[in-house]
């Protein structure tokens, strides 16, 4: 079963996908987040491509836990997600993925302007590893 990733942001949106089994996740697009209008429509039309069972949306969680606007902007588009694509849709905890991501392309040598194209999609890719492995751990 595949799983659909995605890390929400104001002007791109990174996505990723995991193989048939749902142990690996691999980086697939980024797209941008406006028309934020046809977003959900796009996502489901994506998922449908790739033939995802269920699709994860990254919550943007504050460091204390608490959440933000962020994260408000995060359940409606899960919510849109849900009902366009007829979907199972989980909000999943993606505190810090795009802090990781930078740093992993830093380390890599990817140049700042790559890197602003990359991150998104980087960071959506580790949020779905860090929860496929939660979901195999039990």
């Amino acid at each position: 079963m595949r799983i659909l990733a995605i890390d929400p942001g104001t002007k791109r949106v990174g996505v990723a996908l995991s193989d048939p089994t749902a142990t690996i996740a691999q980086a697939l697009t980024t797209m941008p987040a406006e028309p934020a209008s046809t977003l959900p429509s796009r996502i489901a039309q994506l998922a449908r491509e790739n033939e995802a069972a269920r699709i994860v949306v990254g919550l943007p969680k504050r460091l204390d836990g608490s959440r933000g606007p962020e994260a408000k902007a995060a359940q409606l588009l899960a919510d849109a997600i849900r009902a366009e694509s007829g979907l199972p849709v989980e909000l999943v905890d993606e505190r810090l993925t795009t802090v990781a991501a930078e740093r992993s392309l830093i380390a890599d040598g990817v140049r700042r302007d790559k890197r602003r194209l990359s991150v998104d999609r980087v960071a959506a890719t580790l949020m779905l590893q860090a929860h496929l492995d939660r979901r195999r751990a039990g």
